[in-house]
């Protein structure tokens, strides 16, 4: 994007090409929004908006937190259900979100949490018999990753993986469970 090949990045950073392309470079079509709910692809610009205005290189798992937090979605409401309010999530990890250098603003390089975290949902997804990935399965992956700032906050939340899971097995508050 600046002009810049993979060589001389490698270079400058004393790694071969390779290295540096695998690390820096934007993930490939695994990750289409054409597999992603239209939530999920509104909440995704929010995670792009959040980590071009604060000049990171890159996608971290509180830039995904951020913007499943954004507006309401089935994250937020599983966040509810599960006892916790998304605004105050929201703006937890707002507050953590670190003020970067970088200029980049087209190819943002997702990091190994993030990546493991969007698999995550795609298993969850899969789990749930949906054929796109929702925000809800996103937080999911998130909590089950157990590291990164995202973890952290929802930890400090008193949330993880199994809370999460057992609030999105729950029925929806106010219904009565059907018993057969």
């Amino acid at each position: 994007m600046h002009g810049r090949s993979w060589t001389d990045i490698g270079t400058a950073l004393g790694v071969t090409r390779q290295a540096a392309q695998q690390r820096f470079h934007a993930p490939h079509q695994r990750y289409d929004p054409e597999t992603m709910s239209e939530d999920l692809r509104q909440a995704m610009t929010h995670v792009k908006r959040a980590a071009v205005r604060h000049r990171n290189n890159y996608i971290g798992t509180e830039n995904l937190l951020w913007g499943l937090t954004a507006e309401d979605n089935s994250a937020t409401r599983l966040l509810g259900a599960a006892g916790a309010s998304p605004e105050a999530l929201h703006q937890t990890v707002g507050d953590r979100l670190s003020m970067g250098a970088s200029q980049a603003a087209e190819r943002i390089a997702w990091t190994p949490y993030s990546r493991k975290a969007i698999a995550l949902a795609e298993e969850q997804a899969e789990e749930a018999g949906s054929a796109h990935i929702d925000c809800d399965h996103l937080l999911l992956g998130l909590a089950r990753i157990g590291r990164g700032v995202a973890a952290a906050v929802l930890d400090e939340a008193g949330l993880d993986a199994d809370t999460l899971r057992e609030a999105a097995a729950a029925p929806p508050a106010g219904r009565a469970v059907r018993r057969g």
